[in-house]
């Protein structure tokens, strides 16, 4: 089954794998996934992502905690959707749960947290938000 938006896939089985209790999860490879996971994994939200397979049949493996450790993550969420793109300038970018998390921008320079693109001023769509 092809997804309609495969960043939101992925953010799904991210998020029911850690409300099942899961430390890894699998989904079809794609770049963007893989840079948001290793955006993720460079916040200290995840605790690796790999990649394994070639061709069709690579996938991403996302390892979200280690075995008897809680998951990083409360909340993962989607902002900008297919039905409805949302985007921000760089002095408009929001902060959540007062710094405690992220936002994932998608800018002209590539993926990038939130605190990155108001560092270099550059806005774009709002990918995701997690904390």
């Amino acid at each position: 089954m092809v997804s309609t938006d495969p960043i939101s896939d992925m953010l799904t089985r991210i998020r029911n794998a850690i409300a099942v209790s899961k430390t890894q999860v699998e989904m079809p490879y794609s770049t963007v996934k893989f840079r948001v996971a290793g955006i993720l994994k460079d916040n200290n939200f995840l605790d690796d992502v790999s990649q394994k397979g070639e061709g069709i049949n690579r996938k991403i493996v996302v390892t979200i905690n280690t075995e008897n450790s809680n998951a990083r993550i409360t909340e993962i969420a989607r902002l900008s959707k297919p039905g409805r793109r949302k985007y921000v300038k760089a002095d408009q970018v929001p902060t959540v749960k007062r710094g405690r998390g992220i936002v994932i921008v998608s800018t002209s320079k590539g993926l990038m947290t939130g605190a990155e693109a108001k560092k270099t001023n550059i806005g774009g769509e709002l990918i995701c938000q997690v904390y």
